[in-house]
């Protein structure tokens, strides 16, 4: 049984951490490649544009993102990749 654990990437890597993967288009600001310690970037599996931006952060629409996320996945190519690489 695979465990999954959310962190964001500006949190301090922790050593029970295992491996880190992000899942973002884009590279966070402000944090460098050789400090992030991320094993794998997953930008492909990233929210799309428009529902990153139909998002805009905004708490009430949490629900409904998670919604429109997961049919996103269902059609994303990238993650039968990323369940290939034994990465989940």
């Amino acid at each position: 049984m695979v465990t999954i654990k959310l962190r964001r990437v500006y949190e301090k890597p922790n050593i029970i951490d295992g491996e880190r993967i992000l899942v973002d288009k884009f590279w966070p600001r402000g944090i460098r490649r050789s400090s992030a310690a991320i094993d794998t970037w997953f930008k492909k599996v990233g929210p799309s544009d428009e529902l990153r931006k139909w998002f805009s952060h905004d708490p009430r629409r949490w629900d409904s993102f998670v919604k429109k996320y997961k049919k996103e996945l269902d059609r994303n190519i990238a993650v039968e990749k990323l369940m290939d690489n034994n990465c989940i």
